[in-house]
């Protein structure tokens, strides 16, 4: 049996959350940790960079990806936009020990959890949520980077994602940054110390 590998860390929840608010307070406090970087066919946003944020493909080259099996899982969000996890990364980092993470769209959890079992991996699914829906309108809608009925496209989305909480290992609810954070660090420490 070759050496056990770091449990990966699965992070998701619903468009506005705050898992991006999140995720820099526990880089700040743990930068060794590797967070896997998506492709996406939607358009970087503003300051968003290629190769940094987002993989940034055209609709052909995710497909052609996609074909070759070289994701982890795949997701259409929001009806429009593919979304996707490059697998050989993820490999790389969890066989070198370093704690890793993925963060990914509610409805890529199941895909993940079946391909996890092909790889042998045993990943911890932490679900990111808000302290009430009207909490999660109210930033999305603060935010200001999409469109109304983007905003309404999405907090559709968001219902029906908030009903697959039960679904995950581990529930954290965002209702302050540096806590929730701290909580997150907690699922690291204990997926790095499973031996199981």
């Amino acid at each position: 049996m070759e050496k056990q590998r770091n449990r990966l860390v699965v992070l998701a929840g619903p468009t506005a959350v705050g898992k991006g608010t999140v995720e820099k307070k526990l880089f700040e406090a743990h930068p060794d940790i590797w967070l896997s970087i998506s492709a996406t066919t939607r358009d970087p946003r503003p300051g968003e960079v290629d190769g940094v944020n987002y993989f940034f493909k055209t609709e052909q080259e995710f497909l052609d990806m996609e074909a070759r099996g070289e994701f982890l899982e795949t997701a259409t969000v929001h009806g429009t936009h593919h979304y996707g996890t490059p697998v050989a990364p993820v490999l790389e980092h969890l066989e070198a020990g370093d704690p890793s993470m993925l963060e990914i769209d509610v409805q890529g959890v199941h895909k993940v959890r079946a391909r996890a079992q092909e790889l042998g991996l045993n990943p911890v699914f932490v679900f990111l949520a808000p302290p009430s829906f009207e909490e999660l309108e109210s930033r999305l809608k603060g935010r200001g980077t999409e469109t109304e009925e983007q905003q309404q496209r999405r907090l559709q989305t968001a219902r029906h994602e908030l009903e697959l909480e039960g679904e995950f290992d581990v529930v954290i609810v965002n209702d302050q940054v540096e806590r929730a954070a701290q909580e997150l660090w907690r699922v690291f420490e204990d997926a790095m110390g499973d031996g199981e």
